[in-house]
């Protein structure tokens, strides 16, 4: 089956065009979910004029299938960091606890690692009372979006958005139970993998982000939460 996207910022340009038919509050805050995210969120802050940031998290992969998540955890400025575990999946793969609590703890520690470089000497993220939008590049079992959500929650927001260019149908149902709404371009069947839907989905480097995050927009940062 053919690609949808040519790679994530023609997909973030077919996103952002979507949630313009929204109606989204002005001050409404772009959220990337670094690192595959963040070209998709650029795309979707420069549609909406929003304020882009990142939201760092890790995945917790399965020690002999890292690619399967068996959780993950979610690390925001100022706050500690979120842990969520499929606790069925652990019981169905015989994972112990000690495997449980060292990945978490190397994600952890990478999830830290990435909010220094990503965010130096940034304030911490001031959500209150504002519509986040929650972006990355697909959602397949949904596990780090529903850690993102989790941070998001704690910092008192108006709603919360999940926003991608393509889910699988049992993420989108997951995430509809914790978030406002879950706004995606495609939703296929059967879903194996994100990048199965992307000609060009090349692994975005520490220093892509970067650039991403202190890029201009119309004269101004694109970073201004």
């Amino acid at each position: 089956m053919a690609p949808h996207f040519h790679d994530r910022s023609e997909a973030g340009r077919l996103l952002g065009a979507e949630l313009t038919t929204h109606n989204l509050p002005k001050n409404s805050v772009v959220l990337a979910l670094p690192r595959g995210g963040v070209p998709v969120a650029f795309e979707v802050a420069k549609a909406l004029g929003a304020s882009l940031d990142v939201l760092v998290v890790r995945k917790l992969g399965v020690p002999w299938q890292p690619e399967l998540a068996m959780g993950a955890v979610a690390r925001g400025a100022g706050i500690p960091a979120v842990r969520i575990l499929d606790e069925k999946l652990i019981r169905h793969e015989g994972i112990s606890s000690a495997e449980v609590e060292a990945i978490s703890a190397r994600e952890a520690a990478e999830a830290e690692r990435r909010e220094q470089l990503y965010r130096p000497d940034c304030p911490p993220l001031d959500l209150r009372n504002r519509t986040v939008i929650l972006v990355d590049d697909g959602l397949a079992t949904g596990s780090t979006m529903l850690a993102a959500v989790q941070v998001v929650k704690s910092l008192s927001p108006s709603a919360i958005i999940v926003a991608v260019p393509v889910v699988s149908r049992l993420a989108c149902a997951h995430i509809r139970q914790v978030a406002d709404d879950c706004v995606c371009l495609a939703a296929p069947m059967p879903f194996r993998a994100v990048g199965e839907w992307y000609e060009d989905f090349h692994q975005i480097s520490d220093a892509e982000v970067r650039e991403f995050l202190t890029a201009r927009i119309d004269g101004k940062s694109t970073v201004r939460v």
